[in-house]
């Protein structure tokens, strides 16, 4: 399919395109961003388009994973925890306090060296992801799949929980 035959076929389905998006954000301004920003999607990845398959599903695919992606954005951007009234509950007085700095320092050691132990083909995605870097992001950086990203953190954390069961409550 030549690129003009796709942009023909992507103009066709778009006005199908708006209901949906409208029935998905619930507010008409939205809508149409949500609309444009699928088909400037669309456009940006036409050759990951297989000739042949439903260009609509493609297209809905794509707008909902945008509107999946857009609400995930603002509700953790949103999600702020006002937690003042807990901290009253706090007991701050300094004679009930004890610091036993040993004890910490043996487990932040035994948790380097378990970090340390990883191999670095787990050991890179699981600080990224440790850090702050979303999968997408880390797959972006190691230039490696995003399912192998996951399954490589997967496998880190489970070593590491191996190597630290020692201190798991109850063991």
């Amino acid at each position: 399919m030549t690129s003009l035959e796709f942009t023909d076929q992507v103009q066709k389905i778009s006005y199908s395109l708006k209901p949906v998006a409208m029935n998905l954000t619930r507010d008409a301004d939205d809508a149409k961003d949500l609309v444009q920003e699928t088909l400037l999607k669309a456009m940006l990845n036409k050759d990951k388009f297989k000739t042949g398959t439903n260009l609509k599903a493609w297209l809905y695919t794509i707008m909902r994973n945008t509107f999946i992606n857009n609400y995930n954005k603002i509700t953790k951007r949103n999600s702020n925890i006002d937690s003042t009234e807990y901290f009253q509950y706090f007991n701050t007085d300094e004679n009930y306090i004890t610091h036993n700095g040993a004890t910490s320092d043996f487990v932040v050691t035994d948790i380097n060296e378990a970090i340390a132990s990883l191999s670095a083909d787990y050991r890179t995605p699981f600080m990224m992801y440790y850090i702050g870097y979303k999968y997408l992001e880390i797959a972006e950086k190691l230039q490696i799949p995003i399912g192998t990203v996951k399954n490589r953190i997967h496998i880190a954390r489970k070593e590491l929980k191996d190597a630290l069961k020692v201190y798991a409550p109850g063991v």
